[in-house]
């Protein structure tokens, strides 16, 4: 570790080099060294400066290296079209065994949303019930019309947030509000 600065060179780099030669020349405590003091009295005066400019350097070499050491990033190009995709919404509280309040989906081709298979209330459904609609209903039809075989993403949503205007949810926490 280094040696800690002495508290008396650092007040004596804020006077002057003539009252410095005075307070610890031969006629002051006797302290004042003519080869070594004009140095250090330097340093105690610009060592914050100095320090911050060494910490900004090391901190640009250190940046500097680790953006040498990163994979090389290229960008190619798309093609025009892509390939839809589905996602499936599901509004449910967030435990495992919650039961689904609502379920929607969407396609997306191209960033934009291209299809919305409107929500539907799933009270009182039972997960076979569910899986059928899904399995005879949604997903043929996505099928046919744009060749999805499976959701890219389920998406859980609280129940809370239904978009349905008819939600029993909306009553019991629209009084609420009010």
């Amino acid at each position: 570790m280094p040696r800690r600065a002495d508290p008396k060179c650092i007040a004596c780099a804020q006077l002057s080099a003539e009252k410095a030669r005075q307070l610890h020349g031969p006629q002051g405590d006797g302290c004042w060294n003519e080869r070594r003091c004009h140095r250090k009295r330097s340093h105690y005066r610009n060592r914050r400066e100095q320090n911050e400019k060494r910490r900004t350097n090391y901190r640009q070499q250190v940046a500097q290296q680790r953006a040498d050491s990163r994979v090389e990033t290229v960008s190619l190009a798309v093609t025009e079209t892509s390939i839809p995709y589905a996602n499936l919404y599901i509004w449910r509280e967030k435990r495992k065994d919650a039961p689904v309040h609502a379920i929607a989906a969407t396609v997306i081709q191209n960033g934009q949303k291209v299809l919305e298979v409107k929500p539907i209330h799933c009270a009182g459904y039972r997960k076979r019930q569910l899986e059928r609609y899904m399995e005879q209903k949604v997903m043929p039809y996505l099928k046919e019309r744009f060749g999805i075989t499976h959701f890219s993403n389920e998406i859980r949503l609280e129940p809370i947030e239904c978009p349905l205007k008819d939600c029993p949810l909306k009553e019991k926490f629209g009084a609420a509000d009010d």
